[in-house]
C-alpha cells in the first residue's frame, strides 16, 4: 500500500472546540480554512465547507477529499440552516465567507451570533471572508487578519485559475 491509498485514521474526538475567525484584506483565508480541514481529516475528523457568497467554480471544491464536504449555498440563510444541522454530523464546519455576507446584509448578524451561541461543545467552526464584525471577532477564539502587502493584482494581473480560484 502506498503513501496515497493509506485508510484514514480512527475517527478522533475533540475534547472542546473553538471558534475561528479568518479576516482581513489579504489572500489566504480560504486557503487557510482549507489547510485547517486537511490536517483534521488526515486525524480522522469529519469536515464541510459551506461556501457563501462564492460565485466562480472555484479548484477546492474540484477535489475529492476523504471526509471533507463541500457545499456551495445560492441562499445565506439556508446555509445557516445547514450549518446548524452539520452540527451534529461534523467536527468542523467552515463558514467559508459567511463575513461577506452578512457585510451585504445577506445574513442578518443575530443569527450568525445564535448559531454560535448554539454550537456544540465538541464542534470547531470556522468563519472566512473581508468585514468580519466586531461582535463576530468578540465571541471568537481565535481570530487572525490577513493584509495584503502586495499583490500582482496592483499591477493589473487577474485572480488566476487554480492558483487565487
Amino acid at each position: 500500500m502506498t503513501k496515497l491509498q493509506r485508510k484514514l485514521p480512527e475517527k478522533l474526538h475533540l475534547r472542546k472546540g473553538f471558534i475561528h475567525v479568518y479576516t482581513g484584506n489579504g489572500k489566504g483565508k480560504t486557503s487557510s480554512a482549507l489547510g485547517l480541514c486537511l490536517r483534521a481529516v488526515g486525524r480522522g475528523l469529519n469536515c464541510i465547507f459551506i461556501q457563501f457568497c462564492k460565485e466562480r467554480e472555484t479548484g477546492e471544491r474540484l477535489v475529492s477529499v476523504p471526509n471533507l464536504k463541500f457545499v456551495k449555498v445560492k441562499d445565506p440563510k439556508r446555509g445557516l440552516e445547514l450549518a446548524k444541522k452539520s452540527f451534529k454530523d461534523y467536527d468542523i464546519v467552515v463558514l467559508d465567507e459567511l463575513n461577506l455576507a452578512v457585510h451585504k446584509n445577506l445574513v442578518d448578524i443575530k443569527e450568525v451570533l445564535n448559531l454560535l451561541k448554539e454550537k456544540p461543545e465538541t464542534v470547531e467552526v470556522v468563519i472566512t471572508g473581508r468585514y468580519a464584525k466586531k461582535e463576530i471577532v468578540e465571541v471568537a477564539d481565535y481570530v487572525v487578519y490577513f493584509q495584503m502587502l502586495k499583490h500582482p493584482f496592483y499591477k493589473g494581473i487577474t485572480a488566476r485559475k487554480g492558483i487565487e480560484w
